[in-house]
């Protein structure tokens, strides 16, 4: 290695070493050195740098590791060190393209093509429409994945000559492996784009001829915990007084006492918080509308109690971080799913249907019920828009339910 090159490498080493540090990284930070300082010497030997760097050159660097570790019996974990080697090699590569792994390049014409389409989609959406991000995000995806099924016919020449049949095609081959509510989601999205298409003179108006599944309103039961469920949880989670369990403490009561989404928990900032007055504001991630509801006490406490004793420096305006490095706000809900499986397991409960953060929101809906709460009460206290929205959870109301109902002759009660 040339004197220039190794200079290069302490450069880039030691900016990595600093980043660690600066997201308060802890003992990792030697070996993580170490694992870039690795990769970069695998780079200089494959005559490459860390600027041409792609992602299947790191696919065979790991893959390669991989094969040495299986064969020495005395080495660690190697789905330990692999994950630790990937880390440490992504975190240097994000620092030297600005981004891992890179956003995909167009290779030909065809994929260009594809590109510029779907950016146009997207801008019109954004502009005209409204839409959120997330919302724009799958439409688009389903835009690409029904382009790229085209194959040939996908081209600026030749997209004019689709027809129904070729849309029925591509519906049978997605519905091999969709649920019929996720069927009719992605037709939806498929019949936006087709419209835009039509709109922009591109094609006919084939998207109207689409069928999509039926699926009736409110056909299905959704799934809610039991309050004494709900109880053990808690329990088992405020005896922990740890860091990460006070966060989750917290985030636990937010989803039992409001109902919230997964997502509006962890996008709860500071400034939504009015100690002053007891006010909570919550920004509805799914009809983009804001909620002004009273901070009651539990919650509020046990929010404090986080801020005041567990929560890592940052500078995230985020209420909830991560509990490790980087300290940095949650992605998505998601983060809170996992988070509430872990809890669910130590407490020991074992929920009948679906087991996610939804499941908090749908016993809040069965609570407020039991009270004789007026739908529309119910509704602005979940965050819904419409009446018909709130009316789904009318069926969780079993208690009710048998009061109206039917007796069916010569049946035993």
């Amino acid at each position: 290695m040339s004197i220039t090159e190794c200079a290069e490498h302490d450069v880039w080493l030691t900016r990595l070493a600093n980043h660690l540090k600066e997201e308060r990284y802890g003992c990792c930070v030697p070996s993580y050195r170490l694992y870039a300082r690795r990769f970069l010497s695998y780079l200089q030997n494959e005559g490459l740098t860390v600027q041409t760097a792609r992602p299947s050159d790191v696919g065979i660097y790991l893959n390669a590791l991989r094969a040495r570790r299986k064969s020495d019996h005395r080495a660690r974990s190697s789905k330990y060190l692999r994950a630790s080697h990937r880390s440490a090699v992504h975190m240097l590569l994000r620092l030297v393209h600005g981004q891992w792994p890179p956003a995909p390049v167009a290779r030909n014409e065809r994929e260009r093509f594809h590109d510029g389409l779907i950016g146009e989609y997207d801008t019109w959406m954004r502009d005209l429409r409204g839409l959120a991000t997330t919302t724009r995000s799958a439409r688009c995806a389903e835009a690409r994945r029904f382009l790229e099924w085209l194959a040939g016919r996908g081209t600026q020449g030749r997209l004019a000559s689709i027809t129904v049949s070729d849309m029925d095609k591509y519906v049978e081959w997605r519905a091999s492996a969709m649920s019929r509510r996720g069927l009719k989601s992605a037709i939806g999205h498929l019949r936006g784009f087709l419209r835009h298409l039509h709109r922009s003179g591109r094609i006919t108006d084939i998207g109207s001829a689409l069928m999509s599944p039926r699926v009736y309103t409110l056909e299905g039961i959704p799934s809610a915990f039991r309050a004494e469920d709900i109880d053990k949880v808690l329990s088992y989670t405020r005896a922990d007084r740890r860091p990460i369990g006070l966060r989750d403490y917290a985030m636990l009561l937010l989803l039992s006492s409001y109902g919230l989404r997964a997502g509006e928990v962890v996008a709860l900032c500071l400034e939504d918080i009015d100690w002053e007055h007891d006010r909570l504001t919550i920004r509805h991630s799914k009809t983009g509308v804001c909620s002004d509801l009273p901070l009651l006490k539990a919650p509020g406490e046990a929010i404090l109690d986080y801020l005041r004793r567990a929560r890592p420096k940052t500078r995230s305006r985020e209420v909830f971080v991560r509990a490790t490095a980087p300290y940095r706000a949650f992605r998505s809900g998601g983060g809170l799913y996992a988070a509430l499986q872990e809890r669910l397991k130590g407490a020991g409960v074992i929920p009948q249907g679906r087991r996610g953060p939804h499941a908090f929101r749908h016993a809040r809906a069965v609570s407020l019920l039991k009270r004789d709460t007026p739908l529309k009460v119910i509704g602005d206290v979940l965050g819904h828009r419409s009446m018909q929205s709130t009316m789904a959870y009318l069926k969780l109301d079993a208690e009710t339910l048998r009061g109206v109902a039917l007796e069916i002759p010569g049946v035993a009660p």
